[in-house]
């Protein structure tokens, strides 16, 4: 069992909803988290405009980075904050910042195919299967829209192809280097007695977003406040308010999640927002909130405090059948071998606790690949995501983690009290994911700084 545990709590990375608000500083100083495996930015509508002609802005060690993927990299950052209500960079400084995160992948990118990295196609299927779940549409329609904004397939698998080499490059080389001691659990836990700040507080908001141009005169301004209005007491009136938002919200990618933006910490929302919904309780509606990309109406989704649980958490309660890939076993074949398991037990043809005792290379085997109540952050991110996708009874879709190849199925769930031990592996774990962050910074400006990088032109 102990070969799935998390030593840091899960950290959601949403398809669509990336921390565009790191690029107020630049690339080598945002601490900037990988993600788990399956997760991207997402692609850019392609500008049907005249464009100017590609040209090359910039070469590190031997690689160029284009105009053209900066500009495509901006796109997805503009949509981003529009859908956050934050006002862009000054271009100039937008494009510098830009530039400077896709050096730093770049160079990223380099180290892990030095070190032998690899990512097989069976991964990057995974991948894709994982985006398409996190926006509740199979891969065929996702196929569909990303051709509808223009964006090859084959351009979109290698940008997942590239996250998750970068995952795997900086598991490799950051996960065993942070330790946390028993002094900086007790630290920790003293700072947090009578905390109230937004990094302690969880929150699922969502929104709709009625968009004012850039140049909008007085009249125009009236009628789009009107509008949101009558869009703010229908929600208050009860109306369903996913719907609202996919009828009338101009924010980038509403119409496919119903204006949920996610769960996260307080603070990695725009202050506005937090500040507009800090007094609301779950349900809540907030006023008009006027931002630079027009107004808003904030809906309090989820709300509980967050850093250090409370008393009462949910426990999941699953089991699981690990594959270990070797020279004998590739990816692809665990992951064929997992899906006929999968097919098996669902048909009535096979016990899931008689394969797992079988077949599973866990400690868990013995066990039927029982792996107890868990509390969230247990596990490692990518195992946590799908195990909370399920519904109690339900087996997962074959899944790839930095340990094998699993399948999983939840049993059950309840609601929890925290022991005083439990409360303290939580502890460990939120000091260590803040180790990681400043680790993560301070290797990430190493690996930059030890690349070869020319400048050309400046990106436009």
């Amino acid at each position: 069992m102990m070969s799935i545990m998390n030593q840091r709590p899960c950290v959601l990375w949403l398809a669509c909803a990336a921390q565009a608000l790191a690029l107020a500083l630049p690339a080598a100083a945002q601490g900037l988290r990988a993600p788990p495996s399956g997760a991207v930015l997402p692609p850019a509508r392609v500008d049907s405009g005249p464009r100017p002609a590609d040209y090359i802005v910039a070469v590190v060690n031997s690689e160029p980075i284009t105009n053209n993927e900066v500009r495509l990299r901006m796109a997805r950052f503009e949509q981003q904050l529009a859908q956050q209500g934050q006002p862009l960079p000054p271009r100039a400084e937008f494009a510098r910042q830009v530039l400077e995160r896709l050096i730093s992948e770049k160079a990223q990118l380099q180290l892990a195919r030095d070190n032998g990295i690899k990512v097989e196609e069976a991964s990057i299927d995974m991948a894709e299967q994982n985006v398409a779940r996190q926006n509740q549409i199979d891969v065929a329609e996702l196929r569909r829209r990303l051709a509808a904004d223009r964006v090859p397939l084959s351009q979109f698998r290698e940008e997942l192809r590239d996250q998750l080499l970068l995952t795997r490059l900086r598991e490799r080389e950051l996960e065993s280097r942070v330790r946390v001691s028993d002094l900086e659990v007790d630290m920790f836990l003293q700072s947090q007695q009578g905390r109230d700040d937004p990094a302690a507080v969880e929150i699922n908001l969502a929104h709709v977003l009625v968009a004012v141009p850039e140049n909008a005169n007085d009249a125009q301004l009236a009628a789009l406040r009107a509008r949101a209005q009558r869009v703010l007491e229908r929600a208050r009136a009860g109306e369903d308010f996913g719907k609202l938002a996919r009828e009338f919200s101009d924010a980038p990618g509403a119409a496919a999640s119903g204006g949920v933006v996610g769960l996260r910490t307080a603070d990695r929302y725009p202050p506005l927002f937090y500040q507009a919904v800090q007094a609301l309780p779950e349900g809540g509606i907030s006023d008009l909130v006027r931002s630079g990309a027009g107004f808003h109406i904030i809906k309090v989704v989820e709300k509980h405090q967050g850093g250090l649980p409370g008393a009462r958490v949910v426990q999941s309660h699953a089991r699981h059948i690990l594959l270990r890939t070797t020279p004998q076993l590739s990816e692809a074949a665990a992951l064929a071998r997992l899906a006929d398991f999968k097919k098996r037990v669902e048909s009535g043809q096979a016990d899931f606790a008689q394969l797992a005792r079988e077949f599973s290379q866990d400690a868990s085997a013995r066990n039927g690949g029982d792996l107890g109540w868990a509390a969230p952050g247990l596990f490692v991110p990518e195992f946590e995501d799908a195990m909370n996708g399920l519904a109690p009874g339900a087996i997962a879709e074959p899944l790839v983690s930095r340990f094998g190849v699993h399948l999983i199925q939840l049993l059950e769930r309840r609601q929890a009290v925290l022991s005083q031990r439990e409360q303290r592996e939580v502890a460990r774990n939120l000091v260590r994911e803040k180790k990681l962050d400043d680790s993560y910074a301070q290797w990430a400006q190493d690996v930059r700084g030890r690349a070869y990088v020319e400048f050309r032109e400046p990106p436009q």
